[in-house]
């Protein structure tokens, strides 16, 4: 069963465009159903990015590959697949997927900090 915001989020699939013409700023958007799993249980493999007039990505959401993640120092590096790259030093860090609306809502907000950081540069 999907809800309203879930296909909002498929139908978001293949989206690319500009949303400050001045910095060059873009965002782009590859979103599938795919087979729920263990590591997907919500059935949607995503990415949602931001990128800049050179097509460098400077901060993105997604689960379309597992990165390794150390929560504390001396602990074990674990593989986790929802993640988000604040900026484009960023390996990865966790992110909770709640739902659809909430990684739309989460990626805006960032999106928003990102393009007022630039704009006040």
């Amino acid at each position: 069963m999907t809800n309203q915001s879930e296909e909002l989020l498929l139908e978001l699939d293949g989206v690319s465009y500009v949303i400050d013409d001045l910095l060059g700023l873009w965002v782009k958007f590859e979103v599938k159903r795919v087979k729920q799993t263990a590591i997907r249980p919500h059935g949607i493999k995503y990415s949602l990015s931001l990128h800049d007039k050179f097509n460098a990505r400077l901060m993105g959401f997604d689960n379309a590959h597992s990165i390794s993640y150390r929560p504390k120092q001396k602990a074990r590096a674990v593989r986790i697949v929802d993640h988000w790259h604040e900026d484009y030093r960023d390996s990865g860090k966790p992110y909770r997927y709640v739902n659809a609306e909430r990684l739309l809502t989460d990626f805006w907000v960032e999106v928003e900090r990102i393009l007022t950081r630039l704009r006040l540069n």
